[in-house]
């Protein structure tokens, strides 16, 4: 690893932030940090990383020369203005005790002006604010097509994020792609089962038409191109052409045609309400892995939150969770009470 010392205190004029910190240097942290370097927003000196695997800080040296890498958490954070989490769910109180640990015994530098960046799915903005101490927190929702910058994110601030960081933490996460700002925090648990976990919806019925095709006559690769350039194509025509989907779907769709009986079959075995049942499903497991109450939507009844000490994380009396596997710890009990408008920012 390059030794702390060689980290540039000169911030580039160029850069976006003074200095940012990925902890965590997987998927999505690669996804961000590789743009920011690559189209020149923000110099490799200017950027530090921390993960457990030093096999993965390795890879990052590797793959972006110059990034400095760090051997713990508050080494990592030292100075820094835009803290990246890029951990999974159940690893985050142990990053949030070791910012804490870092700012009680004041090991390096954890600025005033610091903001957290939540890349994490499920945790809500106040336990960032209630493990770590650092109270500007953004919370986004980016998805896998992030990794080569057709993304879309959804993401929320604390008030206390002022205008002009604000515009740095858009400037950021443009690389993933398109963005979206939400006043209140709830949409970002709405966001994760339309486009958090969209692609995946995708994939399936990319995979379902692609083995039909096989299964019809053709080769795979023949199957896979048919498919990818009709989902593709139907998306940007969909998205240039600015029409209903139900006028898109009816002008495809002649009288007693070969379309028509295909709709026939898909709305016999329910595919929009299979469809509508996974999404209201998805919602309910991001709020539940937030701890907080999952009876929304069709078929629930709204029942509040139960209190952690009249139900622990391992109880299975807890009315408010309909899944039988309960939140990473740490994650319990958390409701956020940030923005209380229903409005969202492109």
């Amino acid at each position: 690893m390059i030794p702390l010392h060689h980290f540039s205190t000169t911030a580039s004029t160029l850069n976006i932030f003074d200095k940012i910190t990925f902890i965590g240097t997987g998927k999505m942290s690669q996804a961000l940090l590789s743009p920011l370097v690559k189209q020149g927003h923000q110099t490799p000196e200017s950027i530090r990383a921390y993960d457990v695997s030093d096999k993965a800080l390795s890879t990052v040296e590797e793959l972006y020369p110059g990034v400095q890498t760090a051997s713990s958490i508050p080494e990592a954070i030292d100075d820094s203005n835009l803290i990246v989490y890029g951990v999974k769910p159940q690893n985050l109180e142990n990053v949030h005790a070791e910012i804490r640990r870092a700012k009680q015994e004041n090991i390096g530098i954890v600025r005033d002006d610091a903001i957290i960046l939540s890349v994490v799915a499920g945790a809500p903005i106040q336990s960032f604010i209630d493990g770590s101490l650092v109270p500007k927190i953004c919370r986004t929702m980016p998805n896998t097509p992030a990794q080569i910058g057709a993304g879309v994110t959804v993401y929320s601030c604390t008030d206390n994020i002022n205008t002009g960081e604000r515009q740095k933490i858009k400037q950021v996460l443009r690389t993933f792609g398109e963005t979206v700002c939400v006043e209140d925090e709830s949409f970002i648990d709405m966001s994760t089962s339309i486009s958090g976990s969209g692609p995946a919806y995708i994939f399936l019925l990319m995979e379902s038409m692609i083995d039909a095709g096989v299964h019809m006559g053709f080769s795979r690769d023949v199957a896979t191109t048919l498919v990818h350039h009709t989902l593709l194509g139907s998306t940007k025509f969909a998205m240039e052409s600015k029409e209903h989907p139900a006028v898109l779907r009816n002008s495809v769709t002649s009288p007693a045609g070969t379309t028509a009986s295909a709709i026939y079959e898909l709305e016999n075995g329910k595919f929009r309400t299979v469809i509508k049942d996974a999404i209201w499903a998805c919602y309910r497991r991001s709020l539940e892995m937030g701890g907080q109450c999952s009876q929304v939507g069709p078929n629930r009844a709204a029942a509040p939150l139960i209190p952690t000490d009249e139900a622990s994380p391992n109880s299975n009396n807890n009315p408010s969770s309909h899944h039988p596997v309960e939140p990473p710890t740490g994650e319990m009990s958390v409701q956020s009470s940030f923005g209380n408008s229903n409005k969202y920012h492109p």
